[in-house]
């Protein structure tokens, strides 16, 4: 028995992994992208891994494949499982190179500045401990007091991990395979290892908030497919695999969602289509009166379970878009009149609907959003559709749809598009922020220039230093922001916690109001004295959203400012070319910066603060204390 990745396709014509050598390695980064819409077979991870890790050079396959170190401690037999590591590694753009350490001796490989776990310098660390090793196999006399040391165990290692390497932390949940001594009523004897072991799952998800570290929650996954797709008692007792090779795959996958979340790599839009996806029938066809949707029948009900799932997604930060071959007006009249919908116009953040293909109206809706065609997920209950997307727009995520619409909601959840890692204001509001943005370009529309339709906004940049009630949102903007990002440089929550002690770093955040409302928390800058006197500014981004404002010559001012206060003589800027960040090639030079070096593509800008600032709009500027500048 096996789990199943059932939203992705189950079988793959991709030529390198029918043969090692079937296929140059200068090929391999163009294609490998590929692999994200597949679940691959046993033979097909062990032919990529072998790939993978003949691999020379990753600096080849930057911008496809990013290099990424990735330990593994644990006290069980865990080999296993790292081929399937890699290879779900590069499905996600990833080449990863794994360190396992020695079995059971996690604790002093950590605490061991000589060990080898030191030497590796790991970017990610993951806490694969069994349930065996965290809570026994006896029942317990005392078991709040063992579950106490238990946790303040597993602190000290986090703690020591993050301190040791400013690592990203990922702690597994254990597995629910502990047999009950009491039944359904488990509950009366605190002391059994099936108890201890859901005390102290428990404990792990309080933890993780508090620590500023993420989780696996394989006990999660084992209630959806069954403890015995993922354990296996005689792999157990043979060679000690708490999780069995047949789930290594889907282990791999839920292991490195929170490493996509945490870099910015989660999906920020779901697209949906109409006919027979958020209602059965098609309602250029039916009419209004004619869709199955709402609540006294099986079917009408299975589509009212993905809009609430939707709306759910939503409520939490995640924008949704319609794409559908209709008429526009049709179309809307469901969101409109249709008295059982729970998606409205209002929810959308985007509403395409014509007759020209998906491709080109995905492609629309990117643009109009402001995001990249990689932050959309695409669900269309039509194969042919999610088969050209696929083929035409391959960076775009296209989940399988199960035939019986009862199942949409269910395989979107586990298919870990929209994976997250904390929840913050910003998030809540995302949908609002998006659709004042979509009114101030209508009104950009309207035939003011540019100068004057900018000064009717009433923009107030607001600033303050970074500080605790938005350590969330700053640790989430600075770690997904790619476009404007000059140097996309990532923090952990320790990093930006020293920050918020450090009163002699500049650590700035910004937000934006105007005419339109609150555009949130719109830029970070980030930067420390040298001993020359300069201010570096290792970190400068900006949100999308605000983009051809003004808002950058604002911030400049408050920089430049803050930099003086601190006793900064100028301002270092440095310009890190990526994949995603060409935008921003002449940010500095645009603000007046003059060059001062290059060096292996990255370009270096300095601005004496002797000099006047240049002109700016008329953006009021407040600190925390609110008074305009």
């Amino acid at each position: 028995m096996r789990t199943r990745l059932d939203w992705l396709l189950t079988s793959a014509d991709i030529p390198y992994l029918t043969s090692d050598e079937s296929l140059p390695d200068s090929a391999l980064a163009e294609q490998v992208r590929q692999l994200a819409q597949y679940e691959l077979g046993f033979s097909q991870i062990f032919k990529l891994d072998r790939r993978l890790r003949k691999i020379a050079d990753p600096a080849r396959y930057a911008g496809v494949l990013a290099p990424l170190r990735l330990a593994v401690l644990g006290a069980s037999t865990l080999d296993h499982l790292l081929p399937a590591l890699r290879a779900v590694g590069a499905r996600h753009g990833f080449l990863i190179d794994c360190y396992l350490a020695p079995y059971g001796q996690y604790l002093r490989e950590i605490a061991d500045p000589a060990s080898a776990l030191h030497a590796f310098a790991p970017e990610v660390v993951l806490f694969a401990l069994d349930a065996t090793h965290l809570v026994g196999e006896q029942i317990s006399d005392a078991p709040d007091a063992a579950l106490d040391a238990t946790m303040e165990r597993l602190r000290a290692a986090w703690r020591g991990v993050i301190a040791g390497f400013g690592a990203q932390v990922i702690q597994q949940t254990v597995l629910p395979r502990m047999l009950p001594l009491m039944g359904s009523n488990e509950h009366a004897l605190p002391g059994s290892p099936a108890r201890m072991a859901a005390a102290l799952n428990a404990r792990l998800r309080t933890a993780a908030t508090e620590e500023g570290i993420d989780l696996l929650a394989i006990d999660d996954a084992a209630v959806h497919d069954g403890l015995a797709a993922w354990h296996d008692p005689v792999l157990w007792l043979k060679g000690k695999q708490e999780i069995s090779p047949a789930a290594a795959q889907h282990y791999a996958d839920l292991a490195l969602r929170p490493v996509l979340a945490r870099r910015g790599r989660s999906a920020k839009c779901l697209v949906l289509d109409l006919d027979n996806t958020l209602w059965g029938g098609v309602i250029g066809d039916d009419g209004l009166g004619g869709i199955v949707l709402g609540q006294g029948s099986a079917e009408g009900e299975a589509y009212l379970s993905l809009q609430r799932y939707a709306l759910d997604l939503m409520k939490r930060g995640v924008l949704l878009a319609v794409c559908s071959k209709n008429d526009d007006a049709v179309a809307r009249a469901a969101f409109e009149q249709h008295p059982e919908m729970l998606l409205r116009l209002d929810h959308i953040t985007s509403f395409v609907a014509n007759w020209e293909d998906k491709p080109t109206n995905l492609r629309r809706i990117a643009d109009e959003i402001g995001i990249g065609l990689d932050s959309l997920v695409f669900v269309d209950d039509n194969p042919f559709e999610r088969n050209l997307v696929r083929s035409a727009l391959p960076m775009v995520r296209v989940p399988e749809l199960p035939e019986d619409a009862a199942l949409y909601a269910g395989t979107l959840a586990r298919a870990g598009y929209f994976e997250a890692l904390a929840v913050t204001r910003e998030d809540r509001e995302r949908t609002a922020l998006y659709a004042a943005n979509a009114a101030r370009e209508k009104t950009r529309a309207s035939g003011l220039d540019i100068t004057s339709y900018l000064e009717s906004l009433d923009m107030v940049l607001e600033w303050q230093r970074f500080d605790a009630a938005g350590q969330q949102r700053i640790v989430q903007l600075v770690n997904k922001t790619n476009q404007f990002n000059l140097t996309t440089r990532r923090y952990t929550d320790a990093e930006i916690a020293a920050l918020i002690a450090d009163p002699n770093a500049l650590a700035l955040q910004f937000r934006l109001r105007d005419t339109f409302g609150d555009n949130g928390v719109i830029a970070i800058v980030i930067g420390h004295l040298t001993p020359g006197g300069e201010l570096d500014l290792e970190t400068w981004l900006m949100s999308c959203r605000v983009l051809g404002r003004g808002v950058e010559t604002a911030c400049l001012g408050v920089v430049a400012g803050e930099a003086k206060r601190l006793g900064a003589t100028a301002l270092l800027g440095r310009y890190v070319p990526t994949e995603r960040n060409d935008m921003v090639r002449e940010h500095y030079p645009r603000l007046g910066f003059v060059a001062d070096g290059a060096d292996h593509g990255e370009t270096r800008w300095r601005f004496d603060l002797d000099r006047p600032l240049p002109d700016a709009l008329n953006i009021s500027v407040n600190d925390i204390r609110g008074s305009a500048t």
